[in-house]
């Protein structure tokens, strides 16, 4: 968590913003725990992700990003309508 640059870092404040402090490192210690175990049984190396991770998941499949975003800014009291910009020439 304290960690910058990890993907466990950016999995606990994705959390924290939801859910708050507690259940965002209870959150981060089980996927800690699981990881272990994972590297324990099967001998397999830990493969960090990366902060960017969750942001690359996301920018994927921009439909989902997309619908994330609007209800972001509709939760935040804002009416959205979606025009398709200009394509840069």
């Amino acid at each position: 968590m304290r960690t910058k640059g990890t993907y466990l870092s950016a999995r606990y404040h994705r959390i924290k913003s939801r859910r708050g402090h507690a259940k965002a490192t209870v959150a981060t210690a089980h996927k800690i725990l699981t990881a272990a175990y994972h590297v324990l049984n099967q001998g397999a190396a830990y493969h960090e992700l990366g902060e960017k991770f969750f942001y690359r998941r996301d920018t994927e499949n921009t439909e989902r990003y997309r619908r994330r975003l609007i209800r972001q800014l509709e939760r935040l009291g804002h009416q959205v309508t979606l025009d398709a910009a200009p394509q840069p020439a």
